[in-house]
Parts: C-alpha cells; structure tokens; sequence
C-alpha cells in the first residue's frame, strides 16, 4: 500500500508487537536454565536454541567471519560425520554387535558438536553493541551462582529427584533407557561411599556430578569478572558471599578433577596479574594469595585430600579403561575410531568385579568414557584426536598473552578443559561453555586490533606532517 502522496509511507506492521534484541536466545537459553532443568528440557534447550542462532548466522553469511585454527575444528566435525561408517564395526574387547541406542547416542554428540561449533560463531560474530561482552559475562556469572545453589541442594539433601514433566510422556522404553534418563530425570546429587562412609557429589542443575565440577571451574572466572571484579559494593559484597559458600560442596564432593582445575587457574591468574599489573596490582595479588593460603591451611580441604588420596576408590578402573580404550581404538581402527562407545568385553579384567548393590563404581564403563580423550581416541581415532586438540591449542596460544580480562578468563578455561579431558566427558554443557569462552575471547581481541589500527595510523599520520626541524646554522651553535 502506498501512503499519499507528500506524506510518510505506512511502516510495515510487525507480526509480534515488540522486537527480540540481538542475543536473545542466549539469555533464554541460560537465563532460564534451572526451568529448563525441573522440566527435563535443559540440554534440550540448549540444542534447539542452536536454530535461531544458525537463522541469524545464514542472514549474515556474506561477513561472516572464523577464527584462526577454524579449519581443524571443521575438519573435526567432517571427521565425526565420518564415523557414522564404522558405527556398527566390531571393536576389539568390546561387545559384539549392537542396537539403535548406539545411533542415539552418536547423534546425540554429534549435535552437541554443531551446537557448540554455532554458539561459537554466534558469539564470535556479533557486534559489541548487539551482544555486548559484558551480558555474556553476567549471564556465565549468573550460572556459577546456579552452580553454587545446585551444589549446596545437593550436599545438604542429596536424596532429592524428581520426575519431569517430559519424563512423564516420553515412552517407557525411552525412559528405562540409562542414557537418556540421565538426561530427562532431574537429580540433585549422587551417593558414594568413597571414605568408607556415604558422602554427596553434587550434580544439580545437571545430569552428572562430573559436568557439576566442570560448569562449576569454566563458569568461576566469569563470576569473579563480572561480580567481585567489576562490580558495585553491594553487588561485590553479594559475590563475596556466593565464592564463600560455593566453598562447601567443592570442598566436600572429593572431586579431584575440580580441585586440581582450580588450583591451575589459580596459579594462572597469579602469573599474569603480576605480568601485566603494577606495584599495585601485585600487592594485591600476593595479599590474595596469601589470604587464600592461610583459608586454605585452615579448612578441612588438606585433611579431605589426604583421605582422598588414601582412598583413590576408582583410579583403578579408570586406568585399565584408558587401557582397555587405546588398546582398542590402536589395534581395531587407529585413524577413524568406532564412531561412538562400545560395552567392554567382560567385566574389564576381573578387577571391578561388575555391578553391585550400592557400589556405582564397581561396574565396567564402556570404553570410550571416563575422559573426553578417551572418547576422541575410540570414537574418532588419532586424527579426530588430533583436530579437536590442535584447535583449541592454537586458540590459546593466540591469546595467552594478552592482557584483556576475557582473553583471561578465556584461557583459564581453556587450562581447566585440558585437564578435565582426561578425566571427565566434555560433551553437552561443559564444551558448549567453552565455546562461549573462546568465542568472547576471539571477538575482544578482534575488535581490540580494529581500534588499535586507526589510533596507529592517526599517530603515523600525524608524524608526517608535523613540519621538519630546521638545522641550527653552524654559525649559532654556541
């Protein structure tokens, strides 16, 4: 319809009566994470919120943009697609055959992989005006404080779980299924006796203890940033209380992983305080230190770890799976894998002793868990092992000595990753975190160069055409 003539065309009436902000999905998708989790939809969510961020990306697909060490991880993906081939070949020292379940859960990952690869993008490429770094920032500080309620409910009344509402319609035989009602089933913590006495390792809101320790590590220096850091008194205050409870469930839940992660980044970000700070900036980071030494000294933390350590409860299951896990992926199918995990053979060398009442760890894991390396190496091979690797290394090499605070805190999770690779599965909500680390990371020390190179060439400018320095005739010199 055209308007009449001389006066303002009618605008285009909108199909909804207000208009999503750049960066909405994230914020549902985080923002409303504990929701998503009561209902059984929380790493659902996060999938299906990949398609509107994708919608976004294929509207600017002409600027878009990567980051360098892109091409391994496309390589990665191609990789995990292959492996669909080699889905249903017999590995060595695993069970023989297998059912659909073996799909699902290949698909499973391999959405987790796309959805990760496009929360990457989708931070990476969207502006400091749309999706200030700053929001990213509060809305990953806002899920350590989720974190922190999830593992304080877990510690204090472990016994809590609930049946979802999509656990409630899906099919029995979906639900019977472990795998998926790991997923659907919200649960606050599990059971074991790993000091001869039952003891709670918090989960909540997630769907295994592992991810806990992992989102509790990756989420923790967004939180500092954005709540202590750069935060008002009363919002500093706030922060100061949240760090000091969430001490309790890490403390208690006898993660090792956790506490080991925790000690890198730590010494990580002593080291480039003192790099990058002044006189100032150290003397607050060894009073720090030192405050945090003497905490430490002071709480049950050294006693627990020295029980730990007495009791290594699964460390013997865990080697001979990694052992069990090479020896098959080397011997059966080294360059390509066996595309998703397998049952072991067995009951993993008569050690374990197989299921048992009570006893969680007594059972054989099917090889390729217990350790995203290990699922890389089984179900993708060396090569996949090598691309997934070699893009995150690169990404932190490129960034390790920056001094923004996101290229920080980016590289801090990337430390916590490697070491949690070895010992926890990253799929889901831990690899989709880092993704949104490196993603940030990426885009601050994009747009830093971009600033950077027209304050350079001002400056270059204004050089040449500041006028010469006439000679002092010799005459004058005195």
């Amino acid at each position: 319809m055209r308007g009449i003539a001389g006066s303002t065309p009618l605008a285009t009436p909108r199909l909804l009566p207000w208009r999503l902000r750049p960066g909405w999905a994230l914020s549902v998708a985080l923002l409303g994470f504990p929701v998503w989790w009561l209902l059984g939809l929380a790493n659902v969510v996060l999938l299906v919120i990949s398609v509107p961020m994708a919608m976004t990306l294929w509207r600017r697909r002409g600027t878009l943009v990567a980051p360098s060490g892109f091409a391994a991880w496309l390589f990665f993906l191609l990789w995990v697609v292959l492996g669909v081939l080699v889905l249903w070949a017999d590995a060595p020292l695993a069970e023989p055959g297998g059912g659909f379940s073996r799909l699902l859960v290949y698909g499973y990952r391999l959405a987790w992989y796309l959805s990760s690869t496009i929360v990457l993008l989708y931070v990476g490429n969207m502006s400091e005006r749309e999706l200030p770094s700053g929001k990213v920032g509060r809305l990953l500080g806002y899920m350590f404080i989720v974190t922190t309620v999830g593992g304080l409910i877990g510690s204090f009344f472990p016994s809590i779980q609930l049946t979802s509402p999509v656990e409630m319609v899906l099919p029995h035989g979906l639900t019977s299924n472990s795998f998926v009602r790991d997923i659907v089933h919200p649960k606050v913590a599990d059971i074991e006796s790993i000091l001869g006495f039952e003891q709670s390792r918090p989960m909540a809101p997630f769907a295994y203890a592992n991810t806990w320790g992992s989102a509790y590590a990756f989420f923790l220096p967004y939180f500092l940033l954005t709540w202590i850091v750069r935060a008002k008194m009363r919002r500093r205050v706030f922060g100061l209380a949240v760090l000091a409870a969430s001490l309790w469930p890490v403390v208690y839940s006898l993660n090792r992983g956790l506490w080991g992660a925790l000690g890198a980044i730590g010494l990580f970000g002593v080291v480039k305080l003192l790099q990058v700070g002044g006189p100032r900036v150290i003397a607050w980071t060894a009073g720090m230190a030192a405050a945090g030494a003497i905490v430490v000294a002071l709480s049950p933390l050294p006693g627990l770890v020295q029980d730990r350590l007495d009791n290594p409860h699964s460390n013997n299951r865990r080697t001979l799976l990694a052992e069990e896990t090479t020896r098959s992926a080397l011997t059966g199918s080294p360059l390509v894998g066996f595309g998703s995990t397998r049952n072991v053979q067995g009951d993993l060398g008569q050690v374990s002793g197989g299921d048992k009442i009570g006893c969680k760890a007594c059972g054989s894991p099917p090889l390729g868990t217990q350790g995203h390396l290990w699922l890389l190496l089984f179900a993708n091979g060396i090569v996949g092992t090598i691309a997934f690797c070699a893009f995150f290394a690169v990404r932190f090499l490129r960034h390790c000595r920056e001094r923004g605070a996101y290229s920080l805190a980016g590289c801090s999770v990337l430390i916590a990753c490697g070491l949690f690779m070895i010992t926890y599965d990253m799929v889901e909500v831990p690899l989709y975190t880092v993704m949104i680390a490196v993603g940030l990371m990426w885009r601050a020390s994009r747009d830093a160069r971009a600033e950077a190179r027209p304050r350079a060439r001002a400056r270059s400018l204004a050089e040449d055409e500041a006028p010469a320095e006439e000679p002092v005739p010799a005459e004058a010199a005195p």
